[in-house]
């Protein structure tokens, strides 16, 4: 049992050393911060300590937390910041009021400087003491290096640059002191009096007209280039028009009635006069086809090329027309000679029929015709005072067929 009860204690005494300890011999540093951390005999270590868990021995060792990120020097006539506008005297001996804004930081690996020389000590208004020093060390530097400029450098915008950057420059060389680093200096307004403003937005708009002026020249010249090149556009597309539509004329010419000189518009002219050609002018004639039909080789003209589509035409139209009338005339003529003949085997048939026809055997043949169309009643009733039907006497009734 005391056993138990001694292990009980034991594991009471540990629990509560590991919640005890931690907290007794260990700070925490948040983001955001720095922890300086000085000895009771050595004094400040130099080396700050970034945001996580840092030793410490209780009773020997003091931290001392300092931000880590930008505070801003607000030159402003808003709440943002305690500082007030800057009233510079110009180069030109003009008031101008800058609004500036300047990001000052500590100069990373740096916080224990700032410690040990005492500016991480805050003051009555609750800043930092070396945070007071780099408002007037921003104030000295900016109002001297502001001065520089005159009126006119205040409102252009590269002069500006310019001088901000020297002023960086010059800005960061008084803080190495401090231990402190600026980031920039940002001009974010400028204002003078009010009856230079209005003189100065003057100024301003007689730079701006200028420059429209000068704008406005430069389209107007480049507009110019632009119609003359229009014009000259147009006027060689029309020209270009013209020379396709005179080529085309020529080339359906050409195709049409052909490349030869003939005036007699006869068909066949063409032809006729391609067989009078010597073979010399027949080359000629081919290779100033081949120029203006754009064919490489003068071997590939046919005659065809040279005579032309309508003398062609006309010649197809003229021997249609020449083996139709005699075609017409062939058929005429045979569709007489054909009828005739027809109409005199037919006299000759109808006359050798009649006579056969005239025989007593045609007559036979035709009473046998006549009798074969004779139809009688299935009963026949004879009444005659001759004693004997009429047609039971077959002679005579026979000889009424014949008709002779």
């Amino acid at each position: 049992m005391k056993a138990g009860k001694r292990v009980a204690q034991i594991v009471v005494l540990a629990a509560l050393g590991l919640w005890i300890l931690p907290h007794v011999l260990f700070v925490r540093v948040a983001p955001g911060q720095i922890a300086v951390r000085r000895g009771a005999a050595g004094g400040v270590e130099r080396d700050d300590l970034g945001p996580g868990w840092r030793l410490r021995v209780p009773g020997y060792h003091k931290f001392t937390y300092l931000p880590s990120a930008y505070f801003f020097l607000d030159y402003t006539e808003d709440a943002t910041g305690a500082q007030e506008p800057l009233q510079i005297r110009t180069k030109d001996n003009n008031t101008v009021v800058l609004d500036v804004s300047v990001p000052v930081r500590i100069k990373p690996g740096h916080a224990h400087d700032v410690v040990a020389t005492g500016n991480h000590i805050k003051d009555a208004d609750g800043r930092y003491r070396y945070q007071r020093l780099a408002e007037q060390a921003a104030v000295s530097v900016l109002r001297e290096e502001m001065a520089n400029l005159d009126s006119v450098g205040f409102y252009s915008t590269e002069r500006r640059i310019e001088i901000t950057a020297k002023a960086l420059e010059m800005l960061n060389h008084s803080l190495d002191d401090l231990h402190l680093e600026a980031q920039a200096v940002l001009i974010r307004a400028v204002r003078f009096r009010p009856e230079y403003e209005r003189q100065l937005q003057a100024i301003q708009l007689n730079e701006q007209n200028k420059l429209l002026d000068g704008a406005r020249e430069r389209v107007a010249a480049q507009q110019q280039k632009l119609d003359n090149f229009t014009q000259g556009t147009a006027a060689l597309s029309s020209a270009r028009e013209q020379d396709w539509i005179k080529r085309r004329a020529e080339l359906e010419r050409a195709y049409q009635v052909g490349v030869l000189d003939v005036v007699d518009p006869t068909p066949g002219a063409a032809r006729s006069k391609l067989a009078t050609l010597t073979p010399e002018e027949v080359t000629a004639s081919r290779t100033r086809a081949a120029t203006l039909f754009g064919l490489d080789d003068p071997t590939t003209v046919g005659d065809a090329y040279l005579i032309g589509i309508k003398n062609l035409q006309g010649e197809t139209l003229e021997y249609k027309n020449r083996i139709s009338a005699e075609s017409d005339g062939v058929q005429g003529r045979l569709v007489a000679e054909s009828e005739a003949m027809i109409a005199r085997v037919q006299g000759e048939y109808e006359a050798k029929l009649n006579a056969l026809l005239s025989t007593p055997g045609g007559r036979a043949y035709v009473a046998w015709q006549a009798a074969a169309n004779v139809n009688f009643a299935k009963e026949l009733t004879f009444s005659s005072s001759e004693g004997i039907p009429s047609v039971l006497r077959l002679r005579r009734f026979a000889e009424q067929f014949m008709n002779p």
